[in-house]
């Protein structure tokens, strides 16, 4: 089985008025001949997808992110399978516009998990399953604690990046609860700051112990950027996946356009490898990274990974990194 995962895909804006004309599968570019070769598809949704609500106005916001209810259909055209709801942009447009995602998200058949009605909701896992393997995933964020969903307020699972705090132990438990009904469990962290190519100190313990907890493999974003990749236990933690689908102007230092479809291969109940294929984005589209740009890609991300003692090969024939394991599920 192949599990396959892109960071922030951010639909609204120039995207939105891109795909008021362009074909819905515009966003995606040639990156689709990748998202053919997996079995499941994640990614972090961005924005909110639909034609109501007004602007999050009680509490201050810069960037609000909101595509038409009709571009669902794009996600559906990459055959993604599930979205983490648990971020910073699910309610730029109030309730009233993120209970119409959840809804749009439902009918088209795409799970989604970190955001709901109260907090029950908002931990809940999305489980679903795909040849065989029960798959779980949870999604939580410590951004936006005005977002907080309580057990009477509708909103996202935000947990802070604190071993001991209260919602971080719930978020542990549910953890633990969850990897006993599932094969496969995935933690999506929204966590950190917009950049930054190493992951903030606090978020390696908080990765090994969903890790210990059970998660098979934690599925991180926020930061704009890619970060390295750490094996712990023999399974991935993907600090950050970065940015895969925007309009955002591109800084020069930190190049924000830069990342990685991420492919994680199960074998036989073990997970085997990590495929890494560089990503630039253009004109509010993905490509694959090809030639001299790929490598340059691949040669940064070998560097950070190296810093958790993670070997990473680059194949320039193939144009794919390839990260080894041994461990079993």
């Amino acid at each position: 089985m192949r599990i396959l995962f892109v960071g922030d895909v951010m639909l609204g804006r120039l995207v939105n008025e891109t795909l008021k004309k362009a074909p819905l599968d515009y966003p995606w570019g040639n990156a689709l001949s990748v998202f053919q070769k997996a079995d499941v598809r994640m990614a972090n949704l961005e924005c909110v997808i639909s034609d109501r609500g007004n602007p999050w106005t009680v509490t201050p916001k810069v960037f609000r992110f909101r595509t038409d209810a009709k571009n669902v259909e794009a996600l559906r055209i990459a055959q993604i399978n599930a979205v983490s709801l648990a971020n910073n942009h699910t309610l730029d447009f109030e309730y009233e516009a993120m209970f119409e995602m959840i809804k749009i998200l439902d009918e088209a058949g795409i799970s989604h998990a970190g955001a709901g009605a109260n907090l029950q909701e908002a931990s809940r896992p999305a489980l679903w399953e795909t040849n065989g393997i029960r798959i779980g995933l949870i999604a939580f964020t410590d951004n936006e604690p005005d977002w907080e969903a309580t057990d009477q307020r509708p909103g996202i699972f935000y947990v802070p990046i604190d071993r001991e705090d209260g919602r971080a132990k719930r978020l542990f438990e549910v953890v633990h609860d969850t990897q006993k009904e599932v094969d496969l469990l995935i933690v999506s962290a929204h966590w950190g700051p917009n950049w930054g190519y190493s992951p903030r100190r606090n978020h390696i313990p908080f990765g090994h112990a969903l890790i210990d907890q059970g998660a098979h493999i934690v599925f991180g974003h926020s930061c704009h950027v890619f970060q390295g990749i750490e094996i712990y236990q023999e399974r991935p933690i993907l600090y950050s996946t970065g940015d895969f689908i925007d309009d955002y102007a591109v800084d020069e230092i930190e190049r924000n356009d830069e990342s990685f479809i991420f492919m994680v291969e199960i074998e036989e109940e073990k997970i085997t490898k990590l495929h890494l294929y560089p990503t630039l984005i253009r004109n509010f589209q993905t490509r694959l990274a090809g030639g001299k740009e790929a490598g340059r890609i691949a040669r940064k991300m070998e560097s950070l990974c190296a810093e958790f003692q993670t070997p990473a090969k680059w194949n320039d024939k193939e144009q794919v990194m390839e990260i080894l394991f041994s461990g079993s599920l």
